[in-house]
């Protein structure tokens, strides 16, 4: 199955699409990797749906990702003893550590770490944003505020707070037990909530030890400001928009996607758009002007994959969602404008022999007009270093390993075929067009470019560049 586009699509399932039969339908429509979401669902839940994608897998013959998001901690206040309450703006009010139900003048802020974290001037977002505090007076069991921005407040509401580290662990015990789950099935990546500083992803790659790729959520200004740091530590990163919105001004928000998208492309690390992109075709068959712009845009930046949330987990046009994002990716890389935006923002190569082959690669298959370029990866940094350079000519990453080709699954452009690895040198030549001829890329007649490293199968040792011509199969 050959995808007409390079940027993914990252489909969440849920209530209305974990069947096998709509699993199969979205793939079919334009699905690349398939999101997890532990906020939901029991273990039983996600365990049949994994079951599925990976049936689903060995019937199409083509590796599918899956991501498995872990919930990240929730801030939440207690409850009120008669029902909501309506807070005006200049009024006081507390969050403390009683677990008495609240009035008019305090509730529970059950989260000890939390009250801890604040200081006098801190600012609290409740109920994403609607209504905002600012603290007044701290102490070790309370935290006095003023209301700045009133409302009507009720049971259970989350609470934000930007621009303050909070002092607790991006992975609570459910996220643990979570990710021991997710590990124990086989998922390619593990998505990390609630990130605010570089030692959360270390963390959490200390307990993962290899099995999944980590990829990291920016929903936090902390994670803004540290953005290099973690991206560095990461093995790809997420514009989570949701959470992002709330506690930054939200016009500050499309700069800050692009800031994360070049820093992640700069990088060679992959980096996915997310939330609210197609949002009203939860209901409609059809999206927004707006979203299908927004949508394009993250692709003109250069994003390496758009994801779907509640629009394929619980919305009423699963397969719909997920064609328009395949046909909106389709018709926007097809824009010239897309192609000069794209090699006007390409990064800097490194001082390493994989950037040279992967940039040497990409202009020879410019020039001589090569219908693919074929590497051979085994950890997957070959592929990663082709996939930066967001040339013209198609990508086919060949590897002998499937937990590889699993995870390449998001890379953008990269078209991954599990397969063994090469012999000697005319071994790697003939699987190369033969592979290319098979999979759709070449025929007889046309060029390939081949990037590889002797000794075949040693990671990291990429140092070959050959042009073969594509003969009969």
């Amino acid at each position: 199955m050959r995808r007409l586009r390079n940027t993914k699509v990252i489909a969440t399932l849920g209530p209305t699409s974990s069947t096998a039969e709509t699993i199969e339908e979205l793939h079919l429509a334009g699905a690349d990797i398939f999101r997890l979401n532990f906020s939901h669902g029991t273990h039983a839940d996600h365990r049949v749906t994994y079951t599925h994608i990976r049936t689903l897998e060995a019937k199409q013959g083509r590796p599918i990702g899956i991501l498995a998001d872990m919930q990240g901690p929730k801030i939440r206040i207690g409850t009120f003893a008669e029902g909501p309450v309506y807070l005006e703006k200049g009024a006081s009010f507390r969050f403390d550590n009683d677990t008495a139900a609240g009035d008019a003048s305090r509730v529970s802020l059950p989260h000890p770490a939390v009250l801890k974290s604040l200081d006098i001037g801190s600012e609290l977002l409740l109920d994403d944003g609607k209504l905002k505090m600012t603290v007044t007076g701290v102490s070790d069991n309370h935290v006095d505020c003023v209301v700045s921005t009133g409302g009507k407040l009720s049971d259970r509401k989350g609470v934000n707070i930007p621009n303050v580290v909070v002092k607790i662990s991006a992975l609570t015990d459910k996220d643990r037990r979570d990710l021991d789950f997710a590990l124990e099935l086989g998922v390619d990546w593990v998505a990390l909530s609630f990130v605010q500083r570089p030692e959360d992803i270390a963390e959490v790659k200390k307990i993962v030890a290899g099995r999944a790729a980590v990829m990291a959520k920016i929903e936090k200004p902390a994670a803004v400001e540290r953005l290099f740091d973690i991206i560095e530590l990461s093995d790809a990163v997420m514009v989570a928009r949701g959470d992002l919105g709330v506690e930054m001004p939200v016009q500050e928000v499309p700069s800050i996607q692009k800031k994360i998208i070049a820093c992640a492309r700069e990088a060679g690390k992959p980096v996915v758009v997310a939330t609210q992109m197609l949002e009203s075709m939860i209901s409609s068959p059809v999206p927004t002007r707006a979203e299908v712009t927004d949508v394009a845009n993250a692709i003109y930046d250069g994003t390496d994959a758009v994801m779907l949330s509640a629009e394929s987990a619980a919305g009423d046009h699963p397969i719909e969602a997920v064609t328009m994002m395949n046909d909106i990716a389709e018709v926007t890389e097809k824009d010239p404008i897309y192609r000069n935006i794209i090699d006007a923002t390409h990064g800097d190569l490194e001082a390493t022999t994989a950037d040279a082959i992967s940039a040497a690669a990409s202009q020879v298959s410019r020039t001589i007009g090569a219908s693919a370029i074929v590497t051979y990866t085994t950890s997957g940094s070959t592929a990663l270093r082709a996939a930066r350079e967001r040339g013209k000519t198609s990508v086919l990453a060949l590897t002998p390993s499937l937990k590889t080709a699993r995870r390449l699954a998001l890379v953008w452009g990269l078209h991954c075929v599990h397969t063994k690895d090469a012999e000697n040198f005319a071994d790697m030549v003939a699987k190369a067009c033969k592979i290319s001829f098979a999979e759709g890329f070449a025929r007889p007649g046309d060029q390939v470019v081949i990037m590889a490293g002797v000794p075949f199968g040693t990671p990291g040792s990429t140092n070959i560049l050959r042009i073969a011509w594509v003969g009969e199969q």
